[in-house]
């Protein structure tokens, strides 16, 4: 028996001293060159504004294979890998020779393997090129990729790459996804049952998957540990706590919060491995959770989108596009953000802005809730009531529609859109319509996302900013303006006083309310100086919700969404042209609204006010630098006299008889002018003075 073992083992030596060199050379010749492509390949994710995981995305083959950094790894996980797979990792170069020459001993002795002596650079190589066949033959191809890959990307690269492709079972590669997937958390937070049973799956992942065979998958993390345990990895107390963990018995969900926000991403750009998204991770999963909530103490076909805006860079913070994307009932898959829809009475600050800024009407104008008809068209407000006179404040703040609409007729619909469409704002009008009234009470269409946008031009003091939620894109330019900084003041100002829904905290956001016709749009958007938040609640096949109204449904959402940012309101202090005055104390044509829709007959003899001098857009040379500047002559054409002039919002004087007037600026830059008729009627330049 000894003379056969001695045969035997002479047989090994000489097949290693005179086979294999033969066997090498052979193999080169036939393997051809290393292609590594395929192993580099990942997983596309999306990550947060702090590299915090959103969401990932299969390989087009279905498997799941993140992306993994050593530093992203539990060091007590490699090192219990390394013990455990390749104790002599640090010392070779790719291949564990004494090692290999045990393991074939073992082989001859025992007839059939005992230890496969596989270097993690062998896994690898095998892992690269996967082969079913065991022989001689293979194993020779697994030493010289193993030297190849090693020489190529060295130890580090060596680790990185089976991190990345060890197989845990199913469609599961590498450690982060077999992590996420099997435990719900990053392979930094693992504890060492966790770890112990992701070292031992590699080895045989379909025969010890935890969901399928937890017996077979306990037993074999349990001799990992107890092999640490020996080599004094870890202490036997915590060794036999861990062997106490229950394994898992089944598959977690890999993360995917913003799932329409990272899908847009991703079509954007397809190449894209990593997708660095500007969303704040937890604020996005507690308003994913809200919204759910929300959409469900209503009714199963209930939606709700949501989209938080960083009013300082326009990067968008939070985009739920809809209440659960998985609900077939809800038509979750559709990103509510981005679909036309009413704003019901959303966009009336809009108008009451442009207003206040071509010096129609101050927010203690008084105008008049009552009966009108413009034509054929003849609007009421929501209750069907009337309140008599009010402020423009007063008829913002409750959201009566009779005086918005004399408003708007007084600022004209197309002049109102043209502003929203400068401003770089989609609106669209039913087919083959002209702009009319009723656009301001929801007559039109506009996304969430576009009204979330026009609000944070209001939190900016009127300038505008693209929305972005991608932190590798450059942001676009913009340099449009939605209204002048004292308009914005004004408009902020009234909307803080805007009642809070039941339950919620008065007088500390700035924010508005919508109820499209027909129940089918329920809108709040609220802003101050640093955040804008836009809620939608409805239903995504347009169908009718009674009862369905802004101020109840969106508003307490709108509210616990500010209260997630855990911090105080602030605002922008007021500008130094501000009038903070009563109706009483205003210039007589600013006190009520004259409706430009009734011209009396001198009105109507004598036309529009309209500035002749300065031209709209001028520049204007007075020589500001000097101490003897001149003044800017001002003329009107058309109109009824008197004349109010306003600069930059403020009065210069009133009661003007004569068609000309003059102005001494202060200094040197924009100024907005504007005059006013006895009639009502009113006309605005923008100039710059030198």
């Amino acid at each position: 028996m000894r003379r056969q073992i001695f045969g035997i083992l002479a047989a090994w030596i000489l097949v290693l001293g005179l086979g294999v060199p033969a066997m090498v050379q052979w193999t080169l010749v036939h393997l051809g060159p290393l292609d590594m492509t395929p192993a580099l390949a990942t997983s596309t994710i999306a990550l947060d504004r702090h590299g915090v995981l959103l969401n990932a995305f299969t390989m087009p083959d279905g498997r799941w294979r993140l992306p993994v950094a050593r530093s992203g790894v539990d060091p007590r996980f490699i090192t219990l890998l390394q013990s455990y797979e390749d104790r002599h990792f640090s010392q070779h170069t790719g291949v564990d020779w004494p090692a290999l020459l045990r393991a074939g001993g073992q082989w001859l002795a025992a007839g059939h393997i005992v230890s496969g002596g596989s270097t993690l650079a062998m896994q690898v190589a095998r892992l690269i090129e996967p082969r079913s066949e065991r022989s001689i033959l293979a194993k020779l191809r697994q030493i010289i990729r193993a030297h190849q890959i090693e020489a190529r990307v060295g130890r580090e690269g060596v680790l990185r790459l089976y991190l990345q492709l060890a197989p845990y079972g199913g469609n599961i590669e590498g450690i982060r996804a077999a992590s996420l997937i099997w435990f719900g958390r990053e392979p930094k937070l693992l504890t060492w049952g966790e770890m112990a049973l992701l070292v031992a799956l590699p080895q045989s992942p379909e025969a010890r998957r935890p969901d399928r065979f937890p017996a077979q998958a306990l037993a074999a993390r349990n001799r990992v540990l107890a092999r640490a345990v020996q080599q004094g990895l870890i202490a036997p107390a915590a060794a036999a706590q861990a062997m106490r963990e229950p394994v898992p018995r089944r598959r977690l969900s890999m993360p995917g919060l913003a799932p329409h926000a990272t899908a847009e991403a991703h079509a954007a750009t397809p190449d894209a491995k990593i997708l660095p998204m500007t969303l704040d991770a937890p604020l996005q999963r507690a308003l994913e959770r809200q919204a759910k909530a929300a959409a469900l103490r209503i009714s199963p076909q209930i939606s709700v989108a949501i989209v938080v805006v960083d009013n300082a860079t326009g990067q968008i913070r939070a985009h739920i596009g809809a209440a659960d994307p998985a609900a077939q009932s809800s038509d979750g898959a559709i990103d509510m953000t981005r679909a036309l829809r009413s704003p019901g009475s959303a966009l009336k600050p809009f108008f009451y802005a442009l207003a206040f800024e071509n010096g129609m009407a101050h927010p203690e104008t008084m105008l008049n809730d009552r009966p009108i008809r413009y034509g054929t068209y003849q609007p009421r407000n929501f209750d069907h009531g009337f309140a008599g006179p009010v402020t423009a404040r007063q008829a913002l703040q409750q959201s009566l529609n009779l005086p918005a609409i004399a408003v708007l007729s007084a600022v004209g619909p197309m002049r109102f859109l043209a502003r929203l469409r400068s401003a770089g704002v989609r609106v669209v009008l039913p087919d083959h319509t002209q702009p009319g009234l009723s656009i301001g009470l929801g007559g039109l269409g506009i996304t969430v996302m576009d009204i979330a946008r026009l609000y944070t031009g209001l939190a900016r003091g009127g300038a505008m900013v693209a929305l972005n939620e991608r932190r590798d894109l450059a942001p676009v330019p913009v340099k449009s303006h939605l209204t002048s900084k004292l308009a914005a003041y004004y408009v902020t100002d009234i909307l803080r006083g805007v009642p809070p829904p039941v339950n919620a905290p008065g007088g500390r956001i700035a924010y508005k309310t919508g109820t499209s016709y027909g129940f089918r749009d329920a809108l709040a958007i609220g802003y101050d100086r640093q955040t804008t938040i836009a809620v939608w609640v409805g239903r995504a096949d347009n169908g009718a919700t009674p009862g369905l109204i802004g101020r109840e449904a969106a508003a307490p959402i709108l509210f616990a969404a500010f209260a997630l940012l855990n911090r105080q309101p602030v605002y922008h202090s007021a500008p130094a042209n501000a009038l903070r005055v009563s109706n009483a104390q205003l210039p007589p044509p600013l006190r009520a609204l004259h409706p430009v829709t009734t011209p009396g007959v001198m009105a109507a003899a004598l036309g529009a006010v309209k500035i002749a001098f300065p031209p709209d857009g001028a520049n204007v040379e007075l020589g500001m630098a000097t101490p003897d500047a001149t003044p800017l002559a001002l003329k009107v054409d058309g109109g009824v006299p008197p004349f109010t002039w306003l600069v930059n919002g403020l009065p210069l004087g009133s009661g003007h008889l004569r068609r000309n007037s003059d102005w001494k600026p202060d200094g040197a830059g924009f100024a907005r002018i504007s005059v006013i008729d006895a009639a009502g009627s009113t006309d605005s330049v923008e100039i710059r003075v030198n």
